[in-house]
């Protein structure tokens, strides 16, 4: 649940990473077994999490570097650390650039479900994006769906914008590059997932600048705690379908009658179980 690294000095903490200095070019980011849902960290961890989202997310960050440069580096972050903290930070961990944080939270949509899906029940809209009317939940879209977000602090809500208002944030040009580049990555992922017979429902990307100002993927990708994974053997239209990532844990959640403020309730064994049970099954079903 927590990263104990002395050698080297916390820079921060997220719902889920832990970032430390290692020099004034690069950070030490640690995944933790910690898991959040509606923006607060659960009390329970989930066992190994921390080494499957790190699995996933640097063999995606690897396949896409063809697309844009990613914060990755080949320092091993074992030579980093004190000896007695190598194995806390082994299959975990990585050695990243330090960039400049764009405050955005870029979310592609594929298909019409959770968050999306409420909206468009009430406005058929989703960030002031009109899509058609008689759509169905889980639904794919004719086309991907580029609808931003904040990036809220710890403890702090995510708010849904509008791709003006993220303009205005950061400026046209550079959200415009964001809104381009997310759409590709999303295409990339998605059809090399259903190869694998999973839909990517949903993702989000971040994203920091260089030195140079370049634009460079950050963060994690295409893991269970950043996208929606579906079954496309159970898939069906008109239903909340099956999935491989957080989404359990969420479900649970709602159904507890919890108001979504810390402190969260305690997590049952069992969803704690069946929680690890999906994080693993989208490993091996993507890396195999």
């Amino acid at each position: 649940m927590q990263t104990k690294i002395k050698s080297l000095e916390l820079f921060h903490q997220g719902k889920v990473r832990d970032t430390y200095i290692v020099d004034e070019h690069h950070f030490l980011m640690i995944t933790s077994d910690r898991i959040s849902a509606f923006d607060v960290i659960m009390n329970q961890e989930i066992k190994e999490k921390g080494k499957i989202l790190s699995h996933i997310s640097n063999f995606w960050f690897k396949k896409t570097s063809s697309i844009i440069k990613n914060h990755l580096t080949q320092i091993n972050p074992e030579d980093v650390v004190a000896f007695d903290e190598k194995e806390l930070v082994k299959n975990r961990s990585v050695i990243v650039k330090r960039l400049k944080p764009v405050p955005i939270e870029a979310i592609v949509r594929g298909y019409l479900t959770g968050s999306g899906w409420k909206d468009y029940q009430l406005t058929g809209k989703i960030c002031n994006i009109d899509l058609p009317k008689g759509i169905q939940q889980a639904e794919k879209l004719n086309e991907p769906i580029f609808t931003p977000s904040t990036k809220a602090n710890v403890g702090d809500h995510d708010e849904n914008i509008s791709f003006e208002v993220m303009s205005k944030m950061i400026g046209s040009d550079l959200a415009s590059l964001i809104k381009k580049t997310s759409i590709i990555l999303y295409k990339f992922a998605r059809d090399y997932a259903l190869q694998k017979k999973i839909i990517i429902a949903d993702t989000k990307f971040e994203f920091g600048l260089d030195n140079d100002g370049n634009l460079v993927l950050m963060d994690e990708i295409l893991t269970p705690d950043s996208s929606r994974f579906w079954d496309m053997e159970a898939y069906q239209i008109g239903t909340s379908p099956h999935s491989f990532d957080k989404q359990y844990l969420r479900d649970w959640l709602e159904l507890s009658g919890w108001n979504k403020k810390p402190p969260p309730p305690d997590l049952p064994e069992e969803v704690i179980q069946k929680t690890i049970e999906k994080y693993q099954h989208v490993e091996r079903l993507l890396l195999s």
